[in-house]
């Protein structure tokens, strides 16, 4: 147990990199949402129109992490999945602005995805709701 001082250990991602280095292979705004947890405006990413064949991919490693057949529209201004690539996402109780959910992170470099909720459609019933900029769009060849 840990003591009142003591942080549990910080969680550890086959792709780890400084702050610094970060920062110099992201945009701003994907650096805000993947490395410090941040929210895109709803609406505002290209991939929301994305409906090609392809994978969706994340932005800070390149990891598969979702299928475009998994894509659906949900009417919330952000891209959403019912179901991830297999070993592509995990995920990570969120309990911040007051409420309870559940986070996404890319299961290779921890980068923040968005959150996933109970409400989507057959057959998994999730809705993978993601960070358009938090993702990098590979057509399929």
């Amino acid at each position: 147990m840990f003591g009142t001082k003591d942080k549990p250990p910080a969680e550890t991602f086959p792709v780890e990199k400084t702050e610094a280095e970060w920062r110099a292979t992201l945009s701003p705004e994907a650096f805000r949402v993947l490395r410090q947890h941040g929210t895109e405006r709803p609406g505002s990413s290209p991939l929301n129109r994305e409906k090609r064949p392809g994978t969706f991919a994340c932005a800070g490693c390149g990891a598969p992490l979702f299928d475009a057949a998994a894509k659906y529209e949900s009417g919330t201004g952000w891209p959403s999945f019912f179901q991830p690539i297999e070993g592509g996402v995990a995920t990570k109780t969120d309990r911040s602005f007051f409420m309870t959910r559940t986070e996404v992170h890319c299961a290779k470099c921890g980068g923040h995805l968005g959150h996933v909720f109970p409400d989507g459609p057959a057959p998994t019933g999730q809705r993978y709701c993601m960070n358009g900029v938090s993702m990098a769009f590979q057509p399929k060849e």
